[in-house]
C-alpha cells in the first residue's frame, strides 16, 4: 500500500535496466542467427523433381560431364564453377562476370537472367517459382 514503507522494485534502477537490456540482446542474437540461417533452408530443394525441372532447360544444355551441348554451355559441376570458364563460346558479358557459382548467385540467375549478367546471351526469361529454383539447384548440385 501507498502507507507501507517496504522496499518497492525500482523498474528504472541499473540493475533492472542492465536485465532488460540482457533479454534484448539474447533476443537480438537468436533473431539474427536465424535470419541468416534462412538462405540455407532457401535452397532445400528436392533434387528428384529438379530433375523433373531440368527438362526445360535440356532443350539448350546438358548436365552429362564432358558431353558438348549445342545451344548452352553444359551444367556439370557448375555449382562452384567461375562463370564463362567452360569450353563454349560465351558472351562477353558472361566471360567477364567475374563470379563464381554458388547455390545463392545460381538461385538469382535462375530467377531473371538478365539481371544478374546484364549483356548475357541466354534466351530465358527466368524460373519465377522459388520452389522450382531450388529444387533445379538441388538437382545441378547432385551433377558433378
Amino acid at each position: 500500500m501507498w502507507w507501507d514503507s517496504s522496499p518497492k522494485t525500482d523498474h528504472f534502477s541499473t540493475g533492472y535496466f542492465e536485465e532488460i537490456m540482457a533479454s534484448f540482446r539474447k533476443v537480438a542474437f537468436f533473431s539474427f542467427l536465424l535470419a541468416g540461417l534462412a538462405p540455407a533452408a532457401a535452397h532445400a530443394g528436392d533434387a528428384a523433381k529438379g530433375a523433373a525441372v531440368f527438362k526445360r532447360c535440356a532443350v539448350c544444355h546438358s548436365v552429362e560431364a564432358g558431353k558438348k551441348s549445342s545451344v548452352g554451355p553444359n551444367l556439370a559441376g557448375v555449382i562452384g564453377r567461375k562463370a564463362g570458364t567452360t569450353p563454349f563460346s560465351y558472351s562477353p558479358a558472361m566471360k567477364n562476370a567475374g563470379f563464381a557459382w554458388t547455390a545463392e548467385k545460381l538461385d538469382q540467375f535462375l530467377q531473371k537472367p538478365s539481371a544478374v549478367v546484364k549483356g548475357s546471351r541466354m534466351a530465358f526469361g527466368g524460373l519465377p517459382n522459388g520452389q522450382d529454383r531450388s529444387d533445379l539447384i538441388a538437382y545441378l548440385e547432385t551433377r558433378k
